[in-house]
């Protein structure tokens, strides 16, 4: 049921005029699904396949994010550390490095007239660039996406750990994850990039460029069984390679790109998509005669990836979430039988049931080994507070609902973010 349904979705794209679209959908860690429609070269008459390189463009900078919170987790550099601090004597080095990762910086979108002249500056270049560069917004005014931004950050890298960017990405990521099909220049199997003329239905060939110095922000080559392996790590991470943790930082929104319907926001190197509810986190690239687009939903982890070897009219970040969404659709997770709980420690059982505060009803209970609560008409899809034992007799949030917060009973009443929680509801400016 499930692969005929992506099938046609496949085949509904490249027959809008893409010479080829390849895809994957990746659920629980594995690769569940591949397909790929079209010509992958004309002039060779090459079929694609799933297998078949394309340039992903702009996804590089997720690799790029993920060096730098690799960094930040040794304590080599604070993401609130500005550039000018890991770039000695760079000009205009002011930025922050959160807000570079979320393109908040301000800083211009382009690394002077490289799209222009066809010539990619050295990493040399690249430094003694900012010179000239302009803020062309105020620090934190508003999103304004920057290649240049994640170009210096790709030379922080290369600073902080002793080696290349493209050296270092190799050995501290695309090893270790097996990533064996993402590379920085194309390999056979590889993709012919195209311009699809608009209204003759012919083709171009695009040349593919070597960003030189400007790596960080979109070389890469890979495949759609590659990128899906890729969002799978961005959900979950990888032991060795980036902690849980560290990862469901770069998904805390930072910025939000379309204020007005909150469908798009940025997170620590990663897109946020909005779509009914659901958050897709990834990214997207766009490079000459190539468009690329993949992405995860963190609590199904299921997600996909989509390449075309198109230039334009692909819709390849519509595509990949369309496919993921309709993989959970059709194939929805299992529901898990309820089974009891282990009792609680029995310094727990007094704080569970329903407390009152500020006049609202709360209700705390235990689950799966932890403490958790939530205010009653908090809707059950909102993440609840969850608590670790904290000392005796007291707790704190570490994820959810007032999260970072501490609670502590306190004879027949709780204590919790500073304010009083009783067994029956009393005015809140009672004393």
């Amino acid at each position: 049921m499930v692969a005929p349904a992506l099938d046609r979705i496949l085949a509904e794209r490249q027959a809008d005029r893409l010479p080829s679209v390849s895809a994957a959908v990746v659920r629980n860690g594995e690769v569940v699904w591949s397909n790929a429609v079209g010509a992958a070269g004309y002039d060779e008459q090459r079929d694609a396949t799933p297998d078949t390189q394309y340039r992903i463009g702009s996804i590089t900078k997720t690799f790029t994010a993920t060096a730098i919170m690799q960094l930040r987790a040794e304590g080599k550099l604070d993401l609130d550390d500005r550039l000018e601090q890991h770039l000695d004597g760079v000009a205009n080095g002011s930025p922050t490095i959160r807000r570079m990762l979320a393109h908040l910086s301000g800083l211009q979108r382009e690394v002077g007239d490289m799209w222009i002249t066809g010539e990619s500056p050295t990493v040399e270049q690249l430094v003694e660039s900012m010179a000239d560069a302009e803020f062309v917004l105020k620090p934190a005014q508003s999103h304004h996406y920057s290649n240049l931004a994640f170009a210096l950050l790709g030379e922080v890298v290369a600073r902080k750990s002793g080696q290349p960017y493209v050296d270092y990405v190799n050995e501290r990521i695309l090893r270790p994850l097996g990533l064996e099909r993402t590379t920085w220049d194309s390999q056979e199997p590889a993709a012919q990039g195209y311009m699809v003329d608009e209204y003759a239905g012919t083709v171009w060939r695009e040349d593919s460029s070597d960003l030189a110095g400007t790596a960080a922000a979109g070389q890469l080559w890979s495949t759609v069984e590659d990128l899906c392996r890729w969002v799978a790590f961005l959900a979950e991470g990888r032991e060795g390679v980036l902690d849980p943790k560290v990862v469901e930082e770069m998904w805390f929104p930072q910025v939000m790109y379309f204020p007005d319907s909150c469908t798009l926001g940025w997170g620590l190197g990663l897109m946020l998509f909005n779509q009914e509810g659901r958050i897709w986190g990834g990214h997207g690239g766009a490079m000459a005669g190539h468009l690329a687009g993949a992405y995860v939903d963190r609590k199904t982890t299921t997600g996909a990836a989509v390449l075309v070897n198109s230039g334009t009219r692909a819709e390849a970040d519509g595509t990949a979430i369309q496919l993921a969404a309709k993989a959970i659709e059709l194939w929805p997770e299992e529901i898990e039988p309820w089974r009891p709980e282990e009792a609680p420690p029995d310094d727990v059982r007094p704080l569970l049931g329903r407390w009152w505060s500020e006049g609202n009803e709360f209700v705390f209970w235990w689950e799966q080994g932890t403490l958790r609560a939530r205010p009653a008409r908090l809707p059950t899809t909102r993440a609840p507070a969850v608590f670790e034992r904290a000392g005796e007799g007291e707790w704190r949030v570490v994820s959810g609902y007032e999260r970072g917060e501490r609670l502590r009973l306190d004879g027949d009443r709780v204590k919790w973010s500073g304010y009083a929680f009783t067994r029956a509801q009393e005015p809140f400016t009672k004393r």
